[in-house]
């Protein structure tokens, strides 16, 4: 089997089992014979690193709508608010809100797995809710990474005044593009996801979660569905 192949066939398989930890793991040295995999290599990394820090981080969508997420460590506590709706995921509670019109129901449901990060259990629902995430992201670039026939441009930029790195994919007659921050956070992405185009810029980062940022919305109805399961 020519060298490429092999190449190819170890940083698949690494890729799979590590996105499998987190979501978005770095690739492995394997993948050091290809010049792209490098790019794709340290956007991972950094993306990885970003697990472990405490930020918030705000986007604009289309429609002059907006999402955010936020993250801290010790406890490890994450939530995403997009339009219409918001996920909590704390290690005492796992709890899902849905907004229509004027009246919000939260649900609120037994915490994640031991060992889960709570910031994979969140993007896992933003991805649900059609929203981009880096994982999603690291899934596209190391898609590129593998394909052959794939077009990898990387070029340096600045998002909110954070350095970032920026990569232009050319793909199945298709394009994306992804930017990084080197904090780690994603810091815009533009192309398409299931055919249909979408967009997220970063509009404001910062190194700390305000404290109410894990609590229900005001006046929001509760279910309460943990004592079910006991």
């Amino acid at each position: 089997m020519p060298a490429a192949s092999t190449t190819l066939r170890t940083l698949a398989v690494s890729v799979i089992a590590l996105l499998t930890v987190t979501g978005c793991q770095a690739l492995d040295d394997a993948g050091r014979a290809m010049g792209r995999s490098d790019i794709v290599n340290d956007l991972a990394a950094r993306m990885d690193r970003a697990l472990e820090l405490t930020y918030s981080a705000e986007y604009q969508i289309p429609g002059g709508r907006s999402v955010s997420f936020v993250q801290s460590q010790d406890p490890a506590r994450s939530s995403y608010t997009w339009p219409g709706g918001k996920l909590t995921v704390t290690d005492e509670a796992t709890t899902r809100c849905d907004t229509d019109g004027d009246r919000t129901v939260c649900t609120v449901e037994e915490p994640p797995a031991p060992n889960s990060k709570p910031s994979v259990v969140v993007f896992a629902e933003a991805e649900l809710q059609g929203l981009v995430t880096p994982p999603l992201v690291m899934g596209r670039l190391t898609a590129a990474a593998l394909d052959p026939d794939a077009v990898i441009t990387e070029r340096s930029s600045t998002v909110v005044g954070y350095h970032a790195t920026c990569v232009d994919v050319r793909q199945n007659g298709e394009s994306f593009t992804a930017c990084v921050t080197g904090e780690g956070t994603l810091g815009s992405f533009t192309g398409q996801l299931d055919g249909q185009p979408v967009e997220l810029a970063l509009s404001r980062y910062r190194d700390q979660v305000d404290g109410g940022a894990f609590d229900l919305p005001a006046g929001a109805d509760v279910v309460d569905r943990r004592a079910e399961g006991s």
